[in-house]
């Protein structure tokens, strides 16, 4: 007796293919896995989306200021100062940047490259200084 409409073919043994081996249940299911359509797209988002700070210009003063520790550091180098600069380090990705604070010891001025070179933390631009602090500028207070 039928009741359905595949009742003739419902309990007839699975087809298995004769030209090829039966693919893996593993092999099968990898047919369906989610794949990115846009490749990158996640890291653009989130590169897009990261903050960057603009570099503010300081005044010729804190410039004159700036100098003078500059030359104060050059008189005091064998001495090996440790002092404490804040920095502005561009975005080598996109516009902006970053003020960036660190502390250590002065172990050479260029002063063609103008650059203050740090034992810990290598070269950084006069350009880019936003000011130095350290115990030896207490006369300039």
């Amino acid at each position: 007796m039928q009741n359905g409409k595949y009742d003739d073919i419902i309990n007839l043994p699975n087809p298995t293919p004769t030209c090829r081996p039966r693919m893996s249940a593993l092999d099968r299911a990898a047919q369906f896995a989610p794949f990115a359509a846009l490749t990158g797209y996640e890291a653009v988002v989130e590169e897009s989306a990261r903050l960057t700070d603009e570099k503010k210009e300081i005044s010729e003063d804190m410039k004159a200021v700036i100098d003078a520790k500059i030359q104060i550091l050059s008189e005091l180098l064998d001495e090996d100062p440790v002092v404490t600069i804040t920095y502005f380090s561009p975005d080598t990705k996109k516009a902006g940047g970053a003020y960036v604070t660190v502390s250590g010891v002065v172990v050479h001025i260029d002063e063609i490259e103008r650059c203050i070179v740090m034992a810990e933390h290598g070269n950084i631009f006069v350009e880019e200084i936003r000011d130095i602090d350290g115990e030896m500028f207490g006369c300039l207070e």
